[in-house]
């Protein structure tokens, strides 16, 4: 089965990519939506970062305060690496089990979707990787309707990412997703590529 890392910075619509990926046979995996699954209840995950940050970031059933995690983790570049390290190693063994479970479904292809995918280093587990792009102008409206955020916060969030160029060059292939782009045809072409047939 082939591992596809799929990238982009906020507001490049790879959720929309993912989905279209799945129209051809191809699974995907929503690394963001792992975490959250990983934090929201008692887990081997929330209790090393309680251990890490303190049990103030415990709510009642077990889960993780998001709100008071990110309290303690904002401005201490310290504190966000050990976020990430004990986060990613969690993440990353769930992300597996579920590779395990499509490949013995019988998928041909899984996509893993990573904002952070060579930060993170889960570009090391897959056999190719994609980065979406998108005009800054559209990724900023994007951020500020999904978000509910100022154009300010929009533009920080995007100064704080690697850039389209950066992903772009570290990529096997670059889709381009605006209005006026051909996603099915860019989709296919890829698959082409990878000799993928459902």
């Amino acid at each position: 089965m082939l591992v596809i890392g799929l990238c982009g910075s906020s507001g490049a619509g790879k959720g929309y990519v993912c989905r279209a990926f799945e129209k051809y046979g191809v699974a995907y995996i929503d690394t963001d939506l792992v975490y959250h699954e990983l934090i929201d209840k008692s887990s081997p995950c929330t209790i090393e970062l309680a251990f890490e940050f303190g049990k103030e970031i415990l709510r009642e059933c077990g889960g993780i305060d998001r709100r008071a995690l990110a309290e303690r983790v904002f401005s201490n570049k310290d504190a966000l690496k050990n976020l990430n390290r004990i986060a990613h190693k969690h993440i990353r063994k769930k992300t597996n089990a579920l590779i395990d479970e499509y490949r013995a479904q019988g998928k041909v292809a899984t996509i893993i979707d990573a904002p952070v995918l060579f930060e993170s280093g889960f570009d090391e587990m897959c056999d190719y990787t994609i980065c979406v792009v998108a005009p800054t102008e559209l990724k900023l409206q994007r951020i500020m309707e999904r978000d509910n955020i100022t154009e300010e916060m929009a533009r920080k969030r995007l100064d704080n990412q690697l850039t389209d160029k950066e992903l772009a060059y570290r990529c096997d292939f670059t889709i381009k997703n605006s209005d006026g782009e051909n996603l099915e045809e860019q989709i296919l072409k890829i698959l082409s590529k990878l000799n993928f047939s459902k």
